[in-house]
Protein backbone atom coordinates (compact mmCIF):
# COMPACT_ATOMS: atom_id res chain seq x y z
CA UNK A 1 0.00 0.00 0.00
CA UNK A 2 1.22 3.26 -0.92
CA UNK A 3 2.23 5.63 1.69
CA UNK A 4 0.95 9.39 1.64
CA UNK A 5 4.42 10.24 1.38
CA UNK A 6 4.70 8.28 -2.04
CA UNK A 7 1.74 9.93 -3.12
CA UNK A 8 2.73 12.59 -3.00
CA UNK A 9 6.31 11.90 -4.34
CA UNK A 10 4.80 10.15 -7.48
CA UNK A 11 2.28 13.44 -8.29
CA UNK A 12 5.14 15.99 -7.73
CA UNK A 13 7.08 14.11 -10.14
CA UNK A 14 4.24 14.37 -12.74
CA UNK A 15 3.69 10.35 -11.58
CA UNK A 16 0.27 10.54 -10.58
CA UNK A 17 -1.49 10.08 -14.37
CA UNK A 18 -2.03 12.32 -17.12
CA UNK A 19 -4.65 14.83 -15.16
CA UNK A 20 -3.03 14.89 -12.21
CA UNK A 21 0.09 15.89 -14.28
CA UNK A 22 -1.62 18.83 -16.61
CA UNK A 23 -3.46 20.22 -13.41
CA UNK A 24 -0.26 20.49 -11.87
CA UNK A 25 1.70 22.00 -14.73
CA UNK A 26 -1.45 24.16 -15.58
CA UNK A 27 -1.72 25.38 -12.07
CA UNK A 28 1.99 26.49 -11.80
CA UNK A 29 1.41 28.15 -15.60
CA UNK A 30 -1.36 29.82 -13.93
CA UNK A 31 0.30 30.51 -10.89
CA UNK A 32 3.35 31.90 -12.91
CA UNK A 33 0.84 34.06 -14.93
CA UNK A 34 -1.25 35.43 -11.61
CA UNK A 35 1.89 36.33 -9.21
CA UNK A 36 3.50 38.40 -12.35
CA UNK A 37 0.47 39.57 -13.33
CA UNK A 38 -0.55 40.57 -9.79
CA UNK A 39 2.27 42.36 -9.37
CA UNK A 40 1.28 45.18 -11.73
CA UNK A 41 -2.50 45.26 -9.83
CA UNK A 42 -0.01 45.69 -6.44
CA UNK A 43 2.47 47.97 -7.96
CA UNK A 44 -1.00 49.98 -9.07
CA UNK A 45 -2.23 50.13 -6.13
CA UNK A 46 -5.33 48.59 -7.41
CA UNK A 47 -5.51 45.28 -5.80
CA UNK A 48 -9.19 45.64 -4.44
CA UNK A 49 -9.94 45.18 -8.53
CA UNK A 50 -8.71 41.87 -8.67
CA UNK A 51 -11.32 40.74 -5.93
CA UNK A 52 -14.16 42.63 -7.28
CA UNK A 53 -13.39 40.45 -10.86
CA UNK A 54 -13.30 37.22 -9.39
CA UNK A 55 -16.51 37.76 -7.54
CA UNK A 56 -18.05 38.95 -10.56
CA UNK A 57 -17.46 35.70 -12.17
CA UNK A 58 -20.23 33.52 -10.62
CA UNK A 59 -22.82 34.99 -12.38
CA UNK A 60 -21.77 34.27 -15.63
CA UNK A 61 -20.72 30.79 -14.52
CA UNK A 62 -24.44 30.78 -13.37
CA UNK A 63 -25.98 31.81 -16.35
CA UNK A 64 -23.46 29.78 -18.83
CA UNK A 65 -24.60 26.52 -17.46
CA UNK A 66 -28.17 27.42 -17.46
CA UNK A 67 -27.74 28.38 -21.28
CA UNK A 68 -26.01 25.46 -22.36
CA UNK A 69 -28.73 23.27 -20.67
CA UNK A 70 -31.78 25.51 -22.23
CA UNK A 71 -29.60 24.51 -25.60
CA UNK A 72 -29.44 21.04 -24.92
CA UNK A 73 -25.27 21.32 -25.00
CA UNK A 74 -23.55 19.76 -21.50
CA UNK A 75 -24.21 22.43 -18.63
CA UNK A 76 -20.73 21.59 -17.21
CA UNK A 77 -18.28 22.37 -20.31
CA UNK A 78 -15.41 24.31 -18.87
CA UNK A 79 -14.93 26.59 -21.83
CA UNK A 80 -18.71 27.43 -22.12
CA UNK A 81 -18.57 28.46 -17.98
CA UNK A 82 -15.49 30.08 -18.83
CA UNK A 83 -16.82 32.28 -21.60
CA UNK A 84 -19.69 33.24 -19.63
CA UNK A 85 -17.53 34.06 -16.24
CA UNK A 86 -15.32 36.35 -18.60
CA UNK A 87 -18.33 38.00 -20.00
CA UNK A 88 -19.69 38.57 -16.60
CA UNK A 89 -16.56 39.62 -15.10
CA UNK A 90 -15.90 42.17 -17.84
CA UNK A 91 -19.45 43.53 -16.93
CA UNK A 92 -18.56 44.17 -13.46
CA UNK A 93 -15.37 45.40 -14.05
CA UNK A 94 -16.92 47.75 -16.79
CA UNK A 95 -19.64 48.68 -13.87
CA UNK A 96 -16.26 49.60 -11.02
CA UNK A 97 -14.77 51.90 -14.01
CA UNK A 98 -18.18 53.72 -14.72
CA UNK A 99 -19.15 54.27 -10.93
CA UNK A 100 -15.65 55.74 -10.44
CA UNK A 101 -15.34 57.88 -13.43
CA UNK A 102 -19.30 59.09 -13.27
CA UNK A 103 -19.75 59.71 -9.69
CA UNK A 104 -18.08 60.75 -6.72
CA UNK A 105 -17.52 57.63 -5.42
CA UNK A 106 -14.20 56.35 -4.35
CA UNK A 107 -13.14 53.03 -6.24
CA UNK A 108 -13.20 50.89 -3.16
CA UNK A 109 -16.79 52.18 -2.62
CA UNK A 110 -17.63 51.07 -6.03
CA UNK A 111 -15.46 47.68 -5.64
CA UNK A 112 -17.56 47.02 -2.66
CA UNK A 113 -20.65 47.59 -4.46
CA UNK A 114 -20.12 45.68 -7.95
CA UNK A 115 -18.80 42.75 -5.00
CA UNK A 116 -21.42 42.12 -2.84
CA UNK A 117 -24.40 42.60 -5.96
CA UNK A 118 -22.77 40.43 -8.25
CA UNK A 119 -21.74 37.80 -5.81
CA UNK A 120 -25.11 37.88 -4.43
CA UNK A 121 -26.68 37.44 -7.80
CA UNK A 122 -24.32 34.58 -8.63
CA UNK A 123 -25.44 32.75 -5.51
CA UNK A 124 -29.39 32.90 -6.23
CA UNK A 125 -28.15 31.37 -9.55
CA UNK A 126 -26.61 28.57 -7.97
CA UNK A 127 -29.20 27.92 -5.46
CA UNK A 128 -31.96 27.72 -8.33
CA UNK A 129 -29.65 25.46 -10.64
CA UNK A 130 -28.83 23.36 -7.56
CA UNK A 131 -33.05 22.37 -7.38
CA UNK A 132 -33.28 21.34 -11.17
CA UNK A 133 -32.68 17.62 -11.77
CA UNK A 134 -29.14 18.53 -14.36
CA UNK A 135 -28.54 21.24 -11.39
CA UNK A 136 -27.46 18.64 -8.85
CA UNK A 137 -24.53 17.12 -10.44
CA UNK A 138 -23.28 20.22 -12.01
CA UNK A 139 -20.33 20.59 -8.95
CA UNK A 140 -20.63 24.48 -9.67
CA UNK A 141 -19.89 24.59 -6.12
CA UNK A 142 -16.62 24.04 -7.20
CA UNK A 143 -16.07 27.17 -8.83
CA UNK A 144 -15.99 28.74 -5.00
CA UNK A 145 -13.43 26.96 -3.64
CA UNK A 146 -11.63 25.30 -6.51
CA UNK A 147 -11.53 21.55 -7.07
CA UNK A 148 -9.69 19.48 -9.43
CA UNK A 149 -11.91 15.87 -8.19
CA UNK A 150 -13.35 14.66 -11.16
CA UNK A 151 -12.01 17.21 -14.05
CA UNK A 152 -11.88 16.15 -17.41
CA UNK A 153 -8.89 15.82 -19.93
CA UNK A 154 -10.10 18.44 -21.79
CA UNK A 155 -10.26 20.64 -18.81
CA UNK A 156 -7.13 20.77 -17.75
CA UNK A 157 -5.81 21.06 -21.18
CA UNK A 158 -8.10 23.94 -21.47
CA UNK A 159 -6.37 25.30 -18.23
CA UNK A 160 -2.76 24.63 -19.15
CA UNK A 161 -3.68 26.53 -22.61
CA UNK A 162 -4.81 29.56 -20.36
CA UNK A 163 -2.12 29.62 -18.16
CA UNK A 164 0.35 29.78 -21.70
CA UNK A 165 -0.90 32.31 -23.13
CA UNK A 166 -1.38 34.40 -19.69
CA UNK A 167 2.41 34.13 -19.59
CA UNK A 168 2.53 35.16 -23.22
CA UNK A 169 0.78 38.03 -23.44
CA UNK A 170 2.12 39.30 -19.92
CA UNK A 171 6.04 38.82 -21.45
CA UNK A 172 4.60 40.94 -24.59
CA UNK A 173 2.93 43.38 -22.05
CA UNK A 174 5.50 43.67 -19.25
CA UNK A 175 7.58 47.18 -20.31
CA UNK A 176 4.11 49.45 -20.96
CA UNK A 177 2.92 47.98 -17.80
CA UNK A 178 5.98 48.29 -16.00
CA UNK A 179 6.32 51.45 -16.77
CA UNK A 180 2.56 52.57 -16.05
CA UNK A 181 2.36 50.80 -12.77
CA UNK A 182 5.50 52.58 -11.44
CA UNK A 183 4.95 55.90 -12.80
CA UNK A 184 1.58 56.62 -14.80
CA UNK A 185 3.05 60.29 -15.21
CA UNK A 186 6.33 59.58 -16.81
CA UNK A 187 4.82 56.48 -18.57
CA UNK A 188 2.09 59.27 -20.26
CA UNK A 189 4.91 61.61 -20.89
CA UNK A 190 6.58 58.92 -22.90
CA UNK A 191 3.93 58.93 -25.03
CA UNK A 192 2.24 55.60 -23.46
CA UNK A 193 -1.47 55.17 -23.84
CA UNK A 194 -1.74 54.95 -20.20
CA UNK A 195 -5.44 53.97 -20.48
CA UNK A 196 -5.16 51.12 -23.01
CA UNK A 197 -2.19 49.85 -20.99
CA UNK A 198 -4.78 49.81 -17.66
CA UNK A 199 -7.77 48.69 -19.58
CA UNK A 200 -4.71 45.47 -20.59
CA UNK A 201 -3.65 44.85 -16.86
CA UNK A 202 -7.43 44.74 -16.03
CA UNK A 203 -7.80 42.42 -19.13
CA UNK A 204 -4.89 40.15 -18.11
CA UNK A 205 -6.35 39.82 -14.78
CA UNK A 206 -9.45 38.95 -15.92
CA UNK A 207 -8.06 36.40 -18.21
CA UNK A 208 -6.22 34.72 -15.19
CA UNK A 209 -9.44 34.85 -12.51
CA UNK A 210 -11.48 33.09 -15.16
CA UNK A 211 -8.81 30.13 -15.85
CA UNK A 212 -7.93 29.51 -12.52
CA UNK A 213 -11.83 29.09 -11.23
CA UNK A 214 -11.87 25.19 -11.19
CA UNK A 215 -8.32 24.90 -9.82
CA UNK A 216 -8.17 27.98 -6.93
CA UNK A 217 -11.92 29.28 -6.83
CA UNK A 218 -13.40 32.38 -7.37
CA UNK A 219 -12.96 33.17 -3.68
CA UNK A 220 -9.73 32.04 -3.16
CA UNK A 221 -8.05 33.41 -6.77
CA UNK A 222 -7.10 37.32 -5.22
CA UNK A 223 -4.57 35.52 -2.76
CA UNK A 224 -2.71 34.41 -5.86
CA UNK A 225 -2.76 37.42 -7.48
CA UNK A 226 -1.47 39.23 -4.77
CA UNK A 227 -0.03 37.15 -2.13
CA UNK A 228 2.99 36.11 -4.49
CA UNK A 229 3.65 39.92 -5.42
CA UNK A 230 3.76 40.77 -1.53
CA UNK A 231 5.80 38.35 -0.55
CA UNK A 232 8.30 38.83 -4.08
CA UNK A 233 8.15 42.67 -2.87
CA UNK A 234 9.91 41.74 0.32
CA UNK A 235 13.07 40.45 -1.26
CA UNK A 236 14.01 42.94 -3.58
CA UNK A 237 13.31 47.27 -4.65
CA UNK A 238 13.95 46.64 -8.39
CA UNK A 239 10.47 46.36 -10.64
CA UNK A 240 11.37 43.68 -12.72
CA UNK A 241 13.07 41.41 -9.84
CA UNK A 242 9.86 41.33 -7.99
CA UNK A 243 7.76 40.65 -11.48
CA UNK A 244 9.98 37.48 -11.60
CA UNK A 245 10.14 36.66 -7.98
CA UNK A 246 5.86 37.04 -7.89
CA UNK A 247 5.75 34.86 -10.81
CA UNK A 248 7.96 31.86 -9.02
CA UNK A 249 6.48 32.14 -6.12
CA UNK A 250 2.77 32.29 -7.64
CA UNK A 251 4.33 29.08 -10.22
CA UNK A 252 5.58 27.18 -7.26
CA UNK A 253 2.14 27.50 -4.86
CA UNK A 254 0.13 26.64 -7.58
CA UNK A 255 2.22 23.25 -8.87
CA UNK A 256 3.01 22.21 -5.37
CA UNK A 257 -0.71 22.88 -4.08
CA UNK A 258 -2.04 21.10 -7.66
CA UNK A 259 0.29 17.98 -6.29
CA UNK A 260 -0.82 18.05 -2.40
CA UNK A 261 -4.38 17.95 -3.63
CA UNK A 262 -3.81 15.57 -6.07
CA UNK A 263 -2.46 13.39 -3.40
CA UNK A 264 -5.39 14.05 -0.67
CA UNK A 265 -8.44 14.10 -3.23
CA UNK A 266 -10.18 15.30 -0.01
CA UNK A 267 -9.09 18.40 0.11
CA UNK A 268 -10.05 21.02 -1.96
CA UNK A 269 -7.28 22.22 -4.43
CA UNK A 270 -7.92 26.31 -3.76
CA UNK A 271 -7.28 26.61 -0.65
CA UNK A 272 -4.51 24.44 -0.21
CA UNK A 273 -2.37 26.48 -3.12
CA UNK A 274 -3.51 29.52 -1.05
CA UNK A 275 -1.60 27.89 1.65
CA UNK A 276 1.24 26.85 0.15
CA UNK A 277 1.66 30.60 -0.76
CA UNK A 278 1.11 32.14 2.14
CA UNK A 279 3.66 29.52 3.48
CA UNK A 280 5.78 31.48 1.11
CA UNK A 281 5.50 34.51 2.23
CA UNK A 282 5.46 34.11 5.79
CA UNK A 283 8.87 32.63 4.52
CA UNK A 284 10.06 35.63 3.02
CA UNK A 285 8.47 38.06 6.15
CA UNK A 286 10.97 36.19 7.81
CA UNK A 287 13.80 35.82 5.93
CA UNK A 288 13.76 38.23 3.04
CA UNK A 289 17.29 39.86 3.31
CA UNK A 290 16.75 43.85 3.55
CA UNK A 291 12.67 43.69 4.70
CA UNK A 292 12.55 40.78 6.50
CA UNK A 293 11.76 40.34 10.35
CA UNK A 294 14.68 38.40 10.98
CA UNK A 295 17.15 40.83 8.81
CA UNK A 296 15.24 43.79 11.10
CA UNK A 297 15.75 42.35 14.30
CA UNK A 298 19.36 41.72 12.82
CA UNK A 299 19.45 45.46 12.28
CA UNK A 300 18.00 46.68 15.86
CA UNK A 301 20.59 43.91 17.76
CA UNK A 302 23.65 45.31 15.72
CA UNK A 303 22.59 49.09 16.47
CA UNK A 304 21.75 48.52 19.52
CA UNK A 305 25.61 46.72 20.27
CA UNK A 306 26.64 49.73 18.22
CA UNK A 307 24.99 52.36 20.29
CA UNK A 308 26.27 50.44 24.04
CA UNK A 309 29.50 50.63 22.23
CA UNK A 310 29.87 54.02 21.69
CA UNK A 311 28.24 55.31 25.10
CA UNK A 312 30.76 52.82 27.21
CA UNK A 313 33.51 54.62 25.48
CA UNK A 314 32.57 58.27 26.14
CA UNK A 315 31.99 57.02 29.66
CA UNK A 316 35.58 55.61 29.47
CA UNK A 317 36.86 58.97 28.30
CA UNK A 318 35.62 61.11 31.05
CA UNK A 319 36.17 58.95 33.84
CA UNK A 320 32.23 58.31 34.29
CA UNK A 321 31.46 55.17 36.13
CA UNK A 322 29.42 52.44 34.10
CA UNK A 323 26.44 50.33 35.61
CA UNK A 324 24.82 49.28 32.16
CA UNK A 325 25.11 45.52 32.17
CA UNK A 326 24.77 45.05 27.95
CA UNK A 327 27.46 47.99 27.78
CA UNK A 328 29.80 45.76 29.98
CA UNK A 329 29.33 43.45 28.24
CA UNK A 330 30.18 44.81 25.27
CA UNK A 331 33.20 46.09 26.06
CA UNK A 332 34.33 43.30 27.71
CA UNK A 333 34.11 40.83 25.40
CA UNK A 334 35.72 43.38 22.63
CA UNK A 335 38.31 43.47 25.54
CA UNK A 336 37.97 47.37 25.68
CA UNK A 337 37.87 46.73 29.38
CA UNK A 338 38.73 44.35 32.15
CA UNK A 339 36.34 42.58 34.38
CA UNK A 340 37.50 44.95 37.23
CA UNK A 341 35.65 47.32 35.10
CA UNK A 342 39.47 49.12 34.26
CA UNK A 343 40.01 50.07 30.36
CA UNK A 344 42.74 48.27 28.52
CA UNK A 345 45.22 49.71 26.58
CA UNK A 346 43.22 49.05 23.65
CA UNK A 347 39.95 50.76 25.25
CA UNK A 348 41.70 53.86 26.23
CA UNK A 349 42.74 54.27 22.67
CA UNK A 350 39.56 53.47 21.40
CA UNK A 351 37.96 55.98 23.78
CA UNK A 352 40.51 58.57 23.18
CA UNK A 353 39.49 58.44 19.16
CA UNK A 354 35.40 58.25 20.46
CA UNK A 355 35.98 61.71 22.27
CA UNK A 356 37.84 63.33 19.35
CA UNK A 357 35.25 62.50 17.05
CA UNK A 358 32.45 63.93 19.63
CA UNK A 359 34.68 67.17 19.73
CA UNK A 360 35.20 67.52 16.31
CA UNK A 361 31.54 66.82 15.53
CA UNK A 362 30.98 70.16 18.17
CA UNK A 363 33.25 72.70 16.47
CA UNK A 364 31.45 71.07 12.88
CA UNK A 365 28.33 72.03 14.34
CA UNK A 366 29.50 75.69 15.04
CA UNK A 367 30.96 76.10 11.38
CA UNK A 368 28.37 74.24 9.36
CA UNK A 369 25.22 75.38 11.56
CA UNK A 370 22.97 75.80 8.45
CA UNK A 371 24.89 73.10 6.23
CA UNK A 372 23.34 69.70 6.01
CA UNK A 373 26.44 68.45 7.48
CA UNK A 374 25.25 68.82 10.81
CA UNK A 375 22.76 66.65 10.29
CA UNK A 376 25.09 63.98 8.86
CA UNK A 377 26.72 62.50 11.86
CA UNK A 378 24.65 59.89 13.82
CA UNK A 379 27.67 58.99 16.58
CA UNK A 380 28.10 55.59 15.51
CA UNK A 381 29.52 56.02 12.33
CA UNK A 382 32.92 56.55 11.97
CA UNK A 383 33.53 60.59 11.20
CA UNK A 384 36.01 60.00 8.13
CA UNK A 385 33.09 58.19 6.25
CA UNK A 386 30.83 61.56 6.77
CA UNK A 387 33.71 63.94 6.40
CA UNK A 388 35.73 64.78 3.60
CA UNK A 389 39.64 65.33 4.72
CA UNK A 390 39.83 68.84 4.30
CA UNK A 391 36.70 69.22 6.37
CA UNK A 392 38.35 66.92 9.41
CA UNK A 393 42.03 68.82 8.81
CA UNK A 394 40.13 72.58 9.66
CA UNK A 395 38.30 71.02 12.11
CA UNK A 396 40.99 69.32 13.93
CA UNK A 397 43.00 73.02 13.29
CA UNK A 398 40.34 74.29 15.96
CA UNK A 399 40.79 71.40 18.78
CA UNK A 400 43.40 69.75 20.35
CA UNK A 401 43.32 66.14 20.00
CA UNK A 402 43.57 64.28 23.31
CA UNK A 403 46.61 62.15 23.11
CA UNK A 404 45.39 59.20 25.24
CA UNK A 405 42.22 58.94 28.20
CA UNK A 406 43.50 58.18 31.67
CA UNK A 407 41.92 55.16 33.21
CA UNK A 408 39.14 55.69 35.85
CA UNK A 409 39.72 55.51 39.59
Amino acid sequence: MSTPLFVLADALLLQGGYNAALVAIGAGLLGIAAGAGGTFLFLRKRALVSDAIAHATLPGVGLAFLAMVAFGLDGRSLIGLIAGSALSAAAGLFAVEWITRRTRLAEDTAIGAVLSVFFGFGIVLLTVIQTQSQGRQAGLEGFLLGSTAGMLFQDAIVIAVGGVLAIAALIALRRPMTMVAFDPGFAAASGVNTGRVDMAMMMLVLAVTVTGLKIVGLVLIVALLIIPAVAARLWSERTDRVILAAGAIGGVSGYLGAAISAAAPGLPTGPIIVLVSFALFLASLLFAPQRGVLAAAIRHRSFQLRLHRRQGLLSLARSEPIFDPLTLRVLQREGLIRTDRVATEEGRAAAARALRDERRFEIAREIHRDDPLAHRYDGLTPIEDVMTADEIAEIDRMVNRPSSVGAPA
